[in-house]
């Protein structure tokens, strides 16, 4: 899906946040980080109590060597979160990739080939994320997140 906004983004730097995901925290300091860093991507990681439902990454001294999707064995807490923000030259890192085993072209490995380039930066949020299509449960969630914070906004 990423690969069809390239004629839309004309060069630039994207975000690209899932859908289906929600933040507590506002994204914009983030963005700006991103912004300052110029080129490469940056990705918003949270620590999570189940991490083999989601892409792990591992990270030593400060960088992330690698995202693993789902792994049976998560070497950190640490998951992906569904917000990626890269620069123009993920297109040409999308025109490369091959299906995984799902027949599909996989976000984790657009995001391994910019740490290969030593090009990913991160952050770790500090407040709640839900991926509200990861299960029913976190559907339930997601809703009852987004009820609270409703809530505390018209307070």
């Amino acid at each position: 899906a990423l690969a069809l906004a390239e004629d839309f983004v004309e060069g630039d730097r994207l975000v690209a946040i899932l859908g289906d995901n929600l933040f507590e925290e506002n994204l914009a300091p983030y963005v700006r980080r991103f912004e300052r860093q110029g080129s490469g991507a940056r990705i918003l990681l949270r620590e999570v109590e189940d991490p083999q439902r989601f892409g792990v990454a591992d990270v030593k001294n400060g960088k992330v060597v690698r995202i693993v999707e789902k792994p049976k064995r998560p070497r950190s807490r640490l998951a992906v979160t569904g917000c990626y923000m890269y620069d123009a030259r993920v297109f040409d890192i999308i025109r490369r990739l091959r299906p995984s085993g799902r027949g599909e072209l996989e976000i984790t490995d657009v995001n391994n080939a910019y740490i290969r380039q030593g090009r990913l930066s991160y952050d770790v949020l500090k407040g709640w994320w839900q991926d509200a299509g990861s299960s029913f449960e976190a559907y339930a969630r997601a809703g009852a997140l987004a009820r609270a914070l409703k809530l505390r906004s018209d307070s």
